[in-house]
């Protein structure tokens, strides 16, 4: 197959309004490296995690191969501003989590023209579980991040266990994990918001965590709707 072939049929199951997201945050992104001198690095972690979550969204296996590019530059944003739970969860978590993701979706795809991945959702009591050791991990992790030295350790402590979690129902296919993200995405843009006020040139990385809250909620609907269908 071609690959103009193969980028038209990838495109025809998109839906109008997720293509103009994308195009909106990409010409944010672009405008903001090229007008406010933004940090190269954060601009590309911002495209990288963008198209992330969006084919994350839309169940597309390669969604990690976007996940571990944007992985490893945001690494080296939190390493500069001192936010030593981000860096540590992306590089000791978070990246060796996209590669299993990979190979879990890969084996968990309906079997169609379009090669999405099959959605599940938590019991009530996987919730439950799950809820309580997101709040205990999340405390634990707020005192050892201030013990630390860390610039921000609530924020920063919430948002780095959460993302664990996160990546966890990510890997499972869960619905789920898109609550869990709509809370790690607003802390985080509340937390690089204080960044940019110190003066640091990350406007990008604001703006892909802006989008992030976006998705997170559009997402959690599509795929709820989705699983909800299918059982009526």
């Amino acid at each position: 197959m071609k690959i103009t072939d193969y980028l038209k049929n990838e495109f025809s199951v998109w839906k109008q309004h997720e293509l103009l997201i994308l195009a909106i945050a990409l010409f944010v992104i672009i405008i903001n490296s090229i007008l406010l001198k933004d940090n190269i690095i954060a601009a590309i972690s911002a495209i990288c995690g963008i198209m992330y979550t969006i084919l994350a969204g839309k169940g597309k296996i390669y969604c990690f191969l976007f996940g571990l590019c944007g992985s490893f530059c945001y690494s080296y944003l939190a390493y500069q501003n001192a936010l030593y739970g981000n860096l540590l969860l992306y590089l000791c978590y978070y990246i060796p989590a996209q590669i299993t993701g990979f190979y879990k979706w890969g084996k968990n795809l309906k079997q169609d023209s379009n090669n999405e991945i099959i959605k599940t959702s938590l019991s009530k009591k996987d919730l439950i579980i799950y809820t309580i050791i997101g709040i205990i991990g999340s405390i634990i992790t707020i005192l050892i991040l201030n013990y630390s030295g860390d610039s921000n350790p609530i924020t920063d402590g919430i948002t780095t266990f959460l993302s664990v979690l996160g990546m966890i129902l990510t890997v499972k296919r869960c619905i789920e994990q898109w609550l869990v993200w709509f809370i790690v995405n607003t802390l985080s843009a509340i937390m690089w918001i204080c960044v940019i006020a110190n003066g640091v040139k990350v406007y990008s990385t604001l703006v892909m965590w802006i989008v992030y809250v976006i998705l997170a909620v559009y997402f959690y609907f599509e795929w709820r709707n989705e699983f909800n269908s299918k059982l009526n």
